[in-house]
C-alpha cells in the first residue's frame, strides 16, 4: 500500500512560489490504478515523487507503512519501485535480452525472457538480440520497457502516460498488454492517462486538476462523470 500524507510541490517561478500539487493526500492499495485529469494538472509530476525522481516540498510518502519521503530514486527501486518514462530512453549496444535480464537482477534462461516478451505482445524470436536503438518503433520500445519491468515483479509499477508517441495500432495491444498484466501481476500498476480505454480497465481512478486530488473512486463511479465532462466541453467548442 502507498499513501501519500499532505504532499505538496513548489517551484521558484520568477522569485514566487508557484504550487504544482497542493496538500495531496491519497492512498493506492487497490491492483490497478489510473490518475487522470487535465494537461498542466500536476499528474506527473506526482508520479515523479512517486518514484523518488524529484522530492516534495513538504509532506510525506509511505510504502507498506515505511517512510520512503527521503529515499531517492535507486532506493525505492531496491524497495520495489518501477517506474516507466513517457518516451523510453535508447541503449547502444545493449540488447533486448540483456536489458531484461539486467531488469530482474538475476541471471535467467532464454526461455525465460522468450516468455516474458510473449506476455507484452513481441515475437521473442525476432527481438531477443536485437540492440535497443532507434531502429525499433515506439510502441515496441514502450512494450520491451514494460517487459522489463514485468521481469522485476515489483511491488509497485509507475507508467507515466504509455500511450504517448505511439499509433493506433501500436495502443490497441498496449492495452492488450495491461489487461494481461492487471490480471497476472502481483503488486499495484499506477497508469497516469488520458484514455478512456485505459481507464476503463482500471480499479480506481483518480482525478486530479489544479494539483489537487478532485475526485476518487471505482471506474463506475468516476468514469461516466468524466466523459459526461468531456461531452459537454467538446459540443461547447462546436458551437464557438
Amino acid at each position: 500500500m502507498l499513501e501519500l500524507r499532505d504532499i505538496t510541490y513548489e517551484v521558484d517561478d520568477n522569485n514566487d512560489n508557484k504550487e504544482i500539487l497542493k496538500h495531496i493526500n491519497l492512498t493506492i492499495d487497490d491492483h490497478f490504478v489510473a490518475i487522470t485529469g487535465p494537461n498542466g494538472g500536476g499528474k506527473s509530476t506526482l508520479a515523479k515523487i512517486i518514484a523518488g525522481i524529484i522530492r516534495p516540498t513538504s509532506g510525506q510518502i509511505f510504502l507498506d507503512g515505511e517512510d520512503i519521503t527521503g529515499q531517492n530514486i535507486t532506493e525505492r527501486a531496491r524497495k520495489g519501485i518501477s517506474y516507466a518514462f513517457q518516451q523510453p530512453v535508447h541503449f547502444k549496444g545493449l540488447t533486448v535480452k540483456d536489458l531484461i535480464a539486467l531488469a530482474a537482477g538475476k541471471d535467467m534462461t532464454v526461455s525465460e525472457i522468450c516468455n516474458i516478451l510473449s506476455e507484452v505482445g513481441l515475437c521473442a524470436r525476432e527481438y531477443i538480440d536485437r540492440e535497443i536503438n532507434g531502429s525499433l518503433s515506439g510502441g515496441e520500445l514502450k512494450r520491451i520497457e514494460i517487459a522489463t519491468i514485468a521481469a522485476r515483479g515489483t511491488r509497485l509499477s509507475i507508467f507515466d502516460e504509455p500511450e504517448a508517441g505511439i499509433d493506433l495500432w501500436s495502443f490497441q495491444s498496449l492495452i492488450k498488454v495491461f489487461e494481461n498484466m492487471r490480471d497476472e501481476i502481483n503488486g499495484t500498476i499506477l497508469i497516469i492517462s488520458h484514455q478512456e480505454r485505459i481507464l476503463d480497465i482500471a480499479d480506481k481512478i483518480v482525478v486530479i486538476a489544479d494539483g489537487s486530488v478532485k475526485t476518487v473512486g471505482t471506474r463506475e463511479e468516476v468514469l461516466p462523470e468524466l466523459l459526461h465532462t468531456a461531452e459537454t466541453c467538446q459540443t461547447l467548442a462546436d458551437k464557438i
